[in-house]
C-alpha cells in the first residue's frame, strides 16, 4: 500500500511539472519572445531552455539524493524521446523537405551526437566525475558555435524571408515594458513553483529507490519520458504558429533549435550541474 501511495505521488508531482511547463512556462516565453520581436531561431533557443527546466529539476534532485545513475538515464531517455517527438512533428506537419537544408541536417547530426555520447558513457561504464565538467561545458559551447555558424552559412535566404515575414506579421509586435515585465514576473513565479514541486519529487524518488529497491535505470527512463513532454508541445506549437507564414522554414527552424538547445543543455550543462551536486554531497 505504501508503494502504491509513493507511485501515485510520483505521477502527481511529475504531472504538475509538465502542466506548469506547458500552460505557464512555454506560453509565457512565447509571449515574451513576440513582445521582444525575436527571430524564430532565438525563440527556439529560449523554448529549449524553458523545456529543459523539468530535466534540471529532476537531475539535480536525483544527484542530491545520490542517484547519479538515474540522472544519466534521464538525460539519455529525454534526448532520444525529444528526437522521436521532433521527427514525428515534422512528418505530421509535412515539413520533411526542410531536411534538405544543410543547416537543419547539421543540427540533426549534433542532436544524434547528444544521444551517442551518453550511450558511450554507459557502454564503457565511465564514471561522471567533477573533472569532466569543464569538458562537458566546452562541448556545449562547441555545439552552439557550430549551430550558429551553419545557420549563418545555409539559412541566408530563409533569414531574409523571416525578416520580411516578421515585418508583415502583426503577431510579431514590439513589446512594451509592462508586457515584458509581466511575463518576466510570471516566469520567476513559475520557476519558484517548480522548485518547490521538485523538492517534493526528490523526496519521493529517494523513497522509491531506497525503500522499495526500484532500479535507478527504471526511475531515470520514466523521468526522461515525463520531462520530454514539454518539448513535444513546443515542437508542434512552433510549426502551427508559423503555418500561415510565407516560408515553412520558420516553424522548422524554431522547432530544430528547440530540440538542439534542449538536448545540449540536458547533456552538457544540466548533467554537469548534477555531477557537481553529487560530488559536493557524496565526494
Amino acid at each position: 500500500m505504501e508503494l502504491f501511495f509513493e507511485i501515485i505521488q510520483f505521477i502527481f508531482f511529475s504531472g504538475l511539472i509538465v502542466l506548469i511547463s506547458k500552460y505557464i512556462l512555454v506560453k509565457t516565453l512565447r509571449n515574451l519572445a513576440e513582445n521582444l520581436n525575436l527571430k524564430p531561431k532565438t525563440v527556439g533557443d529560449i523554448a529549449g531552455i524553458a523545456t529543459s527546466i523539468p530535466e534540471l529539476l529532476t537531475i539535480s534532485i536525483s544527484s542530491f539524493n545520490g542517484l547519479i545513475s538515474a540522472s544519466i538515464y534521464n538525460v539519455l531517455s529525454s534526448n532520444v524521446i525529444n528526437l522521436i517527438q521532433y521527427y514525428t512533428s515534422i512528418l505530421l506537419n509535412k515539413n520533411r523537405k526542410a531536411f534538405k537544408n544543410k543547416a537543419i541536417k547539421v543540427d540533426v547530426v549534433l542532436v544524434c551526437l547528444t544521444i551517442i555520447i551518453p550511450i558511450l558513457f554507459l557502454v564503457f561504464k565511465s564514471e561522471l566525475k567533477i573533472e569532466m565538467v569543464p569538458i562537458l561545458i566546452l562541448l556545449y559551447f562547441g555545439f552552439k558555435k557550430i549551430n550558429d555558424n551553419v545557420h549563418k552559412l545555409y539559412l541566408k535566404m530563409e533569414d531574409a524571408e523571416i525578416e520580411e515575414e516578421r515585418k508583415k506579421d502583426d503577431r510579431w509586435e514590439i513589446g512594451n515594458k509592462r508586457k515584458v515585465g509581466k511575463n518576466v514576473f510570471i516566469l520567476i513565479l513559475s520557476g519558484i513553483l517548480l522548485f518547490f514541486i521538485g523538492n517534493l519529487l526528490g523526496n519521493n524518488l529517494e523513497n522509491l529507490c531506497n525503500k522499495f529497491d526500484i532500479p535507478e535505470v527504471v526511475i531515470g527512463i520514466i523521468l526522461g519520458f515525463i520531462t520530454s513532454l514539454p518539448e513535444l508541445i513546443t515542437f508542434f506549437e512552433s510549426q502551427k504558429h508559423h503555418k500561415n507564414s510565407k516560408s515553412d522554414m520558420l516553424g522548422v527552424v524554431e522547432a530544430t533549435n528547440n530540440l538542439l538547445m534542449s538536448n545540449i543543455l540536458n547533456l552538457f550543462i544540466i548533467q554537469s550541474i548534477g555531477v557537481i551536486i553529487f560530488s559536493i554531497f557524496y565526494g
